[in-house]
């Protein structure tokens, strides 16, 4: 890593396509497509071929946004966007900020009526949808509605031969805009809508980068729905900051997915802890398949790569795990980056004893998302990454083990919450630092440490913290368990403690797991467990509690376990 900030080129177009400290993310489009007009920008498999370069998806999407200035869109309107991750959801979203307008982009995942609660609490009258919601919407209170599919009239890709060329710069959008309003899925309760403005989207892109080295020749892998802050900024507004390419995913099955890396030649491959795990379980056990013998050495040549790369900062297992690495698609693949929750130290050291540079980042939707990822040169294994240049970090009220509730400032943080000054002010400090919720604690060389959510906190008898992610994470490379929230349980009302229990729903074919298994693993887990860490009791679930669709439990939504069914059991 050079000492030069990777956003220095900027310095050649400030003054003559954007004004200020940073570009919107229209300018920052039109520099990249300056820069390299003739790469390609965006390529979907499915369902057939599309592929646009930077000088294309600038006109395509200066094209949209003439159209939705001549039905009268103005500067500030609030636009919708709901679908799979594809080119034309790409389109929509920046056709609208071309047009000045803000994106709303809403969870495909939700029902129809959540969806259009979310409509009319964001005030959106025009919508950009695919085809499976297209009928849902098209009676409904909107002023307009389009496809991003071609099965349904109005689609978008039709819409651009029916209009003149973009007009140019009325009513463009500044840095302290809107850019979009991105409602929380939500672990704990109700949706917020939080409104991120282009200087915290497009400061944020950059900064990040200052943690790792990105490049035009990169190809990103758009798996994650792109309406998840996550997505959205580490995938495509970083792809888009550089002038690498995108190649869309339609679904998040395995064979799809393996199939698309490969064919798209990814280089970088941005997931959540679930998939990973279940990459990393397939692989470790097609090794162990071949044998003891096989397996033994296989695993002294990882612990040997591992050890080299750490140390001398070199990438033996590369070359060493090619085929291997083919087995799973990620033989061209650059980096592998993990977010959206805590993932087990031991996912993370194996991928980089194979030769992959993975790491971890941390950040919510509140802060665009990044304020955290590991230097693939620097990384730390149990930290979820260094803090970006941009941040103020302060640890709130800490303990005797420095853990508190991490508090956040800088370009990033959002503008607030939509509509809801109390829920803005009550995360915010009175200096202007963002309360993330999140507990943990910083090194002396600035990397973030989690330890859990300040709002699923478990006192024990003894009077000690107990965060549940910490023990949850234990869990994660156990095939038998498919779901687990841990949580705590009333043993003294009147002194307010808590014992610990697990909720368990198991993996595939649970008939065939005896409850005495489960007993085991725990037993297991328990062992590298601190006394007041461990678990007394558990039940195993017949049904899977539910989740947000970027996979993480609802909290909130458990219920208690159906005593005529599923009985706790005691260790």
């Amino acid at each position: 890593m050079t000492n030069t900030k990777p956003w220095e080129f900027l310095d050649d177009f400030r003054g003559r396509v954007f004004d200020g400290e940073w570009p919107t993310i229209p300018q920052m489009l039109c520099i990249t497509a300056e820069r390299y007009p003739d790469r390609r920008a965006f390529t979907a498999f499915s369902p057939t071929l599309l592929e646009l370069d930077y000088a294309g998806v600038v006109k395509r999407a200066q094209n949209v946004a003439s159209h939705l200035r001549s039905i009268g869109v103005r500067k500030g309107d609030k636009i919708g966007v709901t679908g799979k991750n594809s080119p034309e959801w790409a389109l929509a979203y920046l056709g609208i900020m071309f047009a000045g307008g803000i994106v709303i982009p809403l969870d495909y995942g939700l029902k129809n009526e959540e969806i259009s609660g979310l409509i009319d609490v964001a005030g959106v009258k025009i919508l950009f949808c695919d085809e499976e919601k297209y009928d849902s919407f098209s009676n409904g209170s909107l002023d307009a509605l389009y496809s991003l599919s071609p099965e349904k009239s109005g689609y978008i890709l039709d819409l651009m031969s029916q209009t003149g060329e973009y007009t140019g710069e009325t009513e463009m959008p500044s840095g302290e805009d809107l850019a979009a309003i991105l409602f929380t899925s939500g672990t704990t309760g109700r949706a917020k809508g939080v409104m991120l403005t282009h200087n915290n989207l497009v400061s944020d892109c950059y900064q990040a980068q200052a943690n790792m080295n990105i490049f035009h020749t990169d190809v990103f892998y758009a798996l994650l729905p792109l309406h998840h802050s996550y997505s959205m900024l580490a995938v495509f507004i970083e792809a888009m900051s550089v002038g690498a390419e995108i190649v869309f995913a339609k679904a998040l099955a395995i064979a799809q997915i393996l199939k698309d890396l490969k064919d798209g030649r990814v280089t970088m491959f941005l997931g959540i802890p679930m998939l990973f795990n279940k990459i990393i379980k397939g692989l470790m056990k097609g090794i162990r398949e071949k044998g003891v013998i096989v397996y033994g050495l296989i695993r002294f040549l990882m612990g040997l790569s591992g050890i080299i790369k750490k140390t001398l900062r070199i990438n033996p297992g590369k070359a060493m795990f090619k085929g291997i690495l083919a087995k799973v698609s990620l033989d061209t693949n650059r980096i592998c980056i993990c977010g959206g929750g805590p993932l087990p130290a031991s996912t993370f050291k194996m991928f980089n004893q194979l030769g992959i540079d993975f790491v971890q980042g941390y950040g919510l939707t509140e802060t665009s998302p990044i304020v955290a990822l590991n230097p693939t040169e620097a990384y730390k294994e149990e930290s979820v990454g260094k803090m970006i240049p941009g941040t103020e970090t302060r640890i709130l009220n800490p303990d005797e083990s420095g853990n508190g509730e991490i508090a956040i400032r800088g370009s990033m943080v959002m503008k607030g919450y939509f509509n809801d000054e109390k829920s803005t002010r009550e995360c915010m400090t009175q200096d202007g630092f963002l309360k993330t919720g999140d507990v943990g604690y910083l090194d002396d060389e600035n990397y973030l440490y989690l330890t859990g959510r300040a709002k699923s906190l478990i006192v024990t008898e003894g009077g000690k913290n107990v965060f549940p992610e910490e023990i949850e994470d234990k869990f994660q490379l156990y095939e038998e368990v498919e779901q687990i929230l841990v949580r705590g349980y009333v043993l003294d009302k009147k002194m307010k403690t808590e014992g610990i229990e697990a909720l368990i729903y198991p993996g595939e074919n649970p008939g065939d797991i005896q409850e005495s298994r489960f007993g085991e693993i725990i037993a297991e887990v328990n062992r590298e467990l601190k006394s007041y860490q461990k678990i007394s009791r558990f039940t195993v679930l017949d049904n899977p509690m539910e989740m947000t669709t970027t996979k993480k439990i609802k909290r909130h939504a458990v219920k208690d376990p159906d005593p005529d069914k599923e009985k706790a059991a005691d260790l």
